[in-house]
């Protein structure tokens, strides 16, 4: 089963994706962990990315898209893939849409976790970091998932909040690009709806991210 995942930062996509892989034996791809992986095994894309992480730019799509590609090639997606963070922006996904077809690659699921942008930007200032899993979910602010005191309620890891998380401009910056459904990652998402909408192979499936955790996995799970 193959999966690309929406949602905004502070929704809890990360969580999810964490709790399907672990279900469906599935690789939990994050786009930003496939730059890292990159970058310190000096592959030639690596070194490419490097160069323009280096110089401040973004990195060009025809460099991205075939790592993101050559990563989903990789043995521990052979049960299958979830995709977090990438595409973020309506030319990513039909160029996404391109290559894995030109790859015989089958998407079967594209999942929107829909959550209002004051209540994700809420869960976002509340949120900490567990050392040894940054998906377990620990919030401040939500009493259901509340760590225990400075330590990880799931392991009892060490926690720490990260600078940006507490930083207002750049969460709206953030979410200012997810939002946006011009031609930000939104529009990206919506183009793969209207892919679903005409395919028999893909299902697009929305869920209500201001429910509590478990909720939002068993309306997922039974939409899978």
């Amino acid at each position: 089963m193959n999966i690309l995942f929406f949602g905004p930062n502070g929704s809890g996509k990360g969580t999810q994706g964490s709790i399907l892989k672990d279900k469906y034996n599935a690789a939990h791809i994050e786009s930003g962990a496939i730059f890292r992986e990159n970058i310190k095994g000096g592959t030639e894309l690596g070194k490419k990315a490097k160069s323009y992480i280096d110089a401040g730019d973004l990195v060009p799509d025809d460099i991205t898209i075939p790592m993101i590609l050559d990563r989903l090639k990789q043995d521990d997606c052979a049960n299958g893939w979830l995709l977090d963070g990438f595409p973020r922006n309506k030319v990513q996904a039909e160029k996404l849409d391109e290559s894995l077809k030109a790859a015989g690659m089958e998407l079967n699921y594209v999942v929107e976790i829909v959550l209002d942008r004051e209540i994700a930007k809420l869960r976002i200032t509340g949120r900490r970091l567990c050392e040894n899993d940054p998906n377990h979910p620990n919030n401040i602010g939500i009493e259901a998932i509340k760590p225990n005191g400075d330590k990880c309620r799931v392991c009892g890891g060490a926690l720490t909040s990260r600078a940006d998380d507490q930083d207002d401009a750049a969460i709206d910056k953030r979410h200012s690009i997810y939002y946006n459904e011009v031609d930000g990652t939104l529009a990206a998402a919506y183009y793969f709806k209207d892919v679903a909408a005409k395919s028999d192979a893909t299902k697009y499936i929305t869920l209500a991210g201001e429910k509590d955790m478990k909720s939002v996995t068993d309306e997922l799970v039974s939409k899978l």
